[in-house]
């Protein structure tokens, strides 16, 4: 079989060597392939010092000390985004980016020794806006040159507990955009300098080693991990991001000092009081000696706890640099006079960069050690782990989440439209933009003042409505064929209801007749259930075809129908299921308001249940049973019973004076219960009403004033909804609460449970421990919460128990055979972290009412692949678009529209997923395919996917494969190696033969388990004969590997 794919291979060469472009490929493949060649990492040889060819001698006799002259510039926190920039509220901080940028850059223009670095591409893409001509050649011309250096280079300085990996994506590729863009291959930041996060994630690591970084910085870690680190010289090292990738290894550092500021004493910032170094021999003022004699002293302290003989030493903070020349002038006395007494004390001091100091280890040919965990949960003291802001706000953090969802439909819908209007492009940057700012480590993590959440979600609503006319003008061109030309006159409106979680919808509920056009934003078949509030109790669905489909009436929750902010006529939700709706397309239904009663096979059953009784909702396959008390109890799987317990708890918020560290109070960082208190079940007799049809079975459970729930089961699905109702948290008695969802069964877990990371790999946990030390525990609860942001599992032998989340929350497994997730909180006292309220949040005049979503899948170790695929349909589901048609029968309707599209020729394979489809730069698209599965996940679905790229989208198509972020070739990648203390070795024989096909074979595309691959795509005519013939041999070969080989 293997000489068969051979001669394949040769024939399937020969023909693309006619190919524009294949024989090039060839010649580079075979060069790769027979060549095995030994990179130094270092950058390309150019006139221009940029780059590490443009870094400062280091000697190797002495101690040399890497001055990293930086800003952090949060993004939105105490302050908002427009105010930080322009410098305005100053009672709340005293920060303006403006002048920071301003003062920096002319500082850098008046001594070429000097250097600096910069983070956040918004506040530079704004101040680069404002700039001549003149300033923007000095700008380029210090890029250039290796005197500003762009390092991290995102949108923002994300967080990495509770972000998704989709947006983490986007926003780099976002923020590198614009380096590039202006700056080119010099602005390639090279380095992550993540140096306020509060923890740090396995996936951001290998996201960075993917996008071309070579290392890694940052400064929050758990307090005794530094200590164990210092104490052992292992704050620097390889982390392992991923097994089931190569190349996935970063070289991560942490700086020495508390957060990111100067060292002690030697701030000389205009925010600072330090002593300023007063080099008059005649001045009584006069203290240069001691000064160098102070420093020499800390650096040597310092120096102490890393393995080589550099130090990197950062000189700057939050919003520093306002006066740059004050700072720099006397950083610059301090290398001048620091460097005359280098007979005496040995130290060598410098301007540097983290990318330098990173080619000083990477030279030093030293041997570090590595790490595979991640960096969560972050204590800074014995009382304060930072584990509260995993569910801080957390109607923020659903709105990030459909921030992300409709970003990914408009950048869909607007590269598939056959006219690209106008403004198209202004729309998408507006929203890209916003969401790389919801990214920042003080706005999904909720712990900004209530006014900058406010302008978040303001800004990000406005730039929502604004992409609205992308995919309206999308939808129109694709089902009628009109665009607008510049005016309003389309046919459709497409308009979304973002108040659907409240269901609340104008259009559906005051029309008669209306169109739901629902669109697949993921590139498979969708068979999804369609929820929307209406105003009557008798409705009928058609389809595309104009056949009539099933569908049931149900009414809305009684908590939900009182909601005082809630202003709408409807009473009822119809309910249908939308099947086979297209990869990346859409389908639309007609409906129809009647006045007849609905048939007995749509007709609801409805239970008010005044006298205890157990109920039981589901099907054959699915079933929850609830007590007598009302509580979910039971559940069936395939005619199997076992525990299933659901039910809310609370935790007392620790409300102290903040004094000392044992004092501390909950707050938007911390998660804090009152010492020695009791979880408090919320309420163990409920009130319930059961709704059962045809399509769907719901429990409508109330637990409180403030809590309710709808526990549904869809006949077709696999998994139980909890959607839950929380708020407002009651506080009249003085104590603030973090509200708890908490299951239990009779899962054997021993201690250990799973939570994801950033939404992809899942990472094992076990209760009161960590890894890499011997953790001192004081806060037994808090200590061990984690970051879900998609998921959280427990397993024994038998049986698994995953939940899906519609949003970021702190979970963990505080008993074996449990899993609790934090859904709201509030709270009555600042945890002193620097926001300075407390987390009592208000809307409408009340406080805070959230309402989310819990997806429950119970059963044996195989249905992970069920998790992984209802995972994208949580996190991207169908999304709906609705117009009126009181003027337009159904019958005219069908036969007048194109009311059925998709923008791929044919669904992927099953376990891959197309992440990002957009318009990128000269007609081009820019597409990324990702492996959803982990290795060990599912015995089909974990093996690696091939499958040819023309038979994906229509016509033939040209692609170049880029890095991760798509700022640069992936064939001119060269990333620094380091040494290990111990080396893991991996191998994978048909990986090889796998990449040779692909390497041959231009449309072939191969994903080994977690890949993701990034390509610029051009759509062209092509060869039809050559790409037909390729890809009935490319198809062949794919049968045989996965039969034969």
């Amino acid at each position: 079989m293997t000489a068969i794919l051979r001669v394949l291979l040769i024939i399937i060469l020969t023909l693309n060597l006619f190919q524009e472009g294949s024989l090039n490929n060839f010649m580079n493949f075979g060069k790769s392939y027979f060549e095995t060649k030994i990179l130094d990492g270092k950058a390309e040889n150019v006139d221009r010092k940029c780059g590490y060819e443009g870094c400062p001698m280091t000697h190797p006799d002495m101690l040399n000390v890497h001055v990293v002259a930086h800003t952090h510039d949060d993004v939105g926190w105490l302050k908002t985004v427009d105010q930080y920039y322009y410098g305005s509220k100053s009672q709340f901080q005293k920060a303006g980016v403006q002048y920071i940028i301003d003062s920096v850059i002319q500082a850098l223009l008046n001594n070429p020794e000097r250097r600096f670095i910069y983070v956040e591409s918004a506040f530079f893409s704004k101040w680069w806006q404002e700039q001549d001509d003149e300033m923007k050649s000095n700008v380029r011309m210090l890029v250039d040159e290796g005197r500003l250096e762009f390092v991290g280079g995102a949108w923002s300085m994300n967080d990495e507990a509770i972000t998704h990996y989709q947006s983490l994506i986007d926003q780099f590729t976002w923020g590198l955009r614009f380096l590039d863009d202006n700056f080119g291959k010099c602005s390639r930041p090279r380095i992550g300098w993540q140096i306020d996060p509060f923890g740090h994630s396995l996936q951001q690591a290998s996201l960075f080693a993917k996008m071309g970084y070579d290392g890694l910085f940052f400064s929050r870690l758990d307090y005794q991990d530094k200590e164990k680190r210092q104490k052992e010289k292992t704050m620097e090292m390889i982390w392992k991001t991923n097994q089931d990738l190569d190349e996935a290894d970063l070289f991560t550092g942490v700086l020495y000092q508390r957060f990111y500021n100067a060292p002690d004493y030697f701030c000389f910032d205009i925010l600072c009081n330090d002593e300023p170094i007063i080099d008059d021999i005649h001045s009584t003022e006069y203290n240069v000696d001691k000064r160098v004699e102070d420093f020499v002293r800390t650096v040597r302290n310092m120096s102490e706890s890393y393995q080589t003989n550099n130090l990197m030493l950062t000189f700057g903070g939050d919003f520093t640099f306002m006066a740059a020349q004050m700072y720099f002038k006397n950083l610059d006395k301090l290398i001048k006079y620091t460097n005359e007494r280098q007979d005496n004390f040995k130290v060598n001091t410098f301007y540097s960069t983290p990318s330098c100091y990173l080619k000083s280890l990477h030279e030093s040919n030293t041997k570090w050690p590595i790490k595979s965990d991640d960096f969560f949960p972050y204590a800074s003291d014995p009382h304060s782990y930072w584990t509260g802001y995993y569910t801080s706000r957390p109607t923020s953090k659903r709105f990030e989440r459909i921030g992300n969802h409709f970003l990914q439909i408009c950048k869909q819908l607007s590269a598939m439209a056959e006219v690209a209007e106008d403004f198209y492009d202004e729309n998408l940057k507006r929203l890209k933009s916003e969401m790389g700012v919801m990214q920042h480590h003080d706005a999904i993590t909720g712990t900004e003042k209530q006014h900058v959440t406010e302008d978040y979600h303001r800004e990000l609503y406005d730039s929502i409505k604004g992409c609205e006319d992308n995919t309206r003008s999308s939808l129109n061109q694709l089902m009628i064929g009109h665009h607008s030309n510049g005016t309003n006159q389309l046919e459709f409106q497409f308009n979304s209801c973002l108040n659907l979680n409240i269901s609340v919808c104008e259009v559906t509920e005051s029309s008669s007749e209306f169109m739901v056009t629902v669109y697949n934003p993921i590139s498979h078949e969708t068979y999804q259930n369609v929820k929307i509030p209406v105003h009557g109790d008798s409705y009928i669905v058609r389809d595309y075809l104009n056949r009539v489909i099933d569908s049931q009436i149900i009414p809305i929750p009684t908590p939900v129908m009182n909601l005082h902010y809630r202003i709408s006529k409807s009473s009822h939700e119809l309910i249908f299921q939308a099947k086979n709706i297209p990869a990346i397309g859409y389908k639309s239904y007609y409906v129809t308001k009647t006045t007849t009663a609905p048939s007995e096979d749509n007709k609801e059953v409805e239970e008010n249940l005044n006298e205890p009784e157990i109920v039981t909702i589901g099907d054959e396959e699915l079933k929850i049973i609830f007590d007598s008390n009302g509580l979910v109890s039971e559940i069936i799987v395939d005619g199997v019973s076992s525990k299933l317990s659901q039910n809310f708890i609370y935790y007392k918020g620790a409300n102290m004076n903040n004094e000392i560290f044992a004092n501390r109070s909950s707050g938007a960082y911390i998660f804090r219960p009152e010492i020695d208190s009791v979880p408090v079940v919320v309420s163990e007799v409920i009130k319930i009403e059961v709704h059962k049809g045809e399509i769907v079975d719901e429990v409508h459970q109330i637990f409180n004033e403030w809590i309710s729930q709808v526990v549904r089961i869809y006949k077709t699905s696999k998994y139980v909804e909890f959607e839950w109702l929380v708020g407002p948290i009651a506080i009249d008695d003085g104590i603030g609460k973090e509200i708890v969802s908490i299951f239990q069964t009779d899962i054997k877990s021993n201690d250990i449970f799973y939570t994801d990371s950033n939404g992809r790999n899942m990472l094992k946990r076990i209760r009161n421990k960590r890894e890499t030390w011997d953790i001192e525990m004081n806060e037994k609860i808090s200590g061990n919460y984690y970051p879900i942001t998609t998921k959280i599992a427990i397993e024994d032998e038998n049986h698994r128990l995953a939940i899906l989340t519609d949003r970021p929350q702190g979970g963990s497994s505080l008993t074996d055979g449990s899993i609790e997730l934090m859904v709201h909180r509030r709270l009555l006292r600042d945890d002193t972290f620097g926001v300075g309220e407390p987390l009592n949040e208000t809307a409408y005049g009340e406080g805070l009412i959230v309402r989310g979503k819990h997806w429950i899948f119970f059963g044996t170790s195989k249905i992970k692949k069920f998790e992984r695929i209802h995972q994208n349909e949580l996190h991207l589901p169908n999304w709906l678009f609705f117009d009126n048609l009181n003027d337009i029968t159904s019958f005219e309707w069908a036969l007048t529209y194109n009311l059925m599209h998709s923008g791929l020729k044919t669904s992927l394979p099953t376990n891959v997923h197309l992440l990002t489809y957009e318009p990128w730069k000269e007609n081009s698209i820019l597409i990324r395919f990702e492996h959803i599965f982990e290795s060990n996940e599912d015995g089909e679905l974990s093996k690696p996917a091939i499958f040819n790229i023309s038979e994906v989208f229509h016509g033939a198509v040209d692609f170049t494969e880029m890095t991760l972020a798509a700022n640069q070739l992936r064939e001119e990648l060269n990333r620094l190696n380091f040494n290990e203390e111990e080396v893991l070795l991996q191998q994978n024989d048909k990986k090889t033969n796998l990449q040779l096909i692909a390497k041959i074979l231009d449309p072939m595309i191969v994903l080994e388990p977690m890949e993701i691959r990034t390509f610029i795509v051009t759509f062209n005519s092509g060869n039809s004969l050559l790409v037909s013939f390729n890809f009935i041999l490319s198809t062949l070969i794919i049968f045989l590997f996965k039969y034969f080989l």
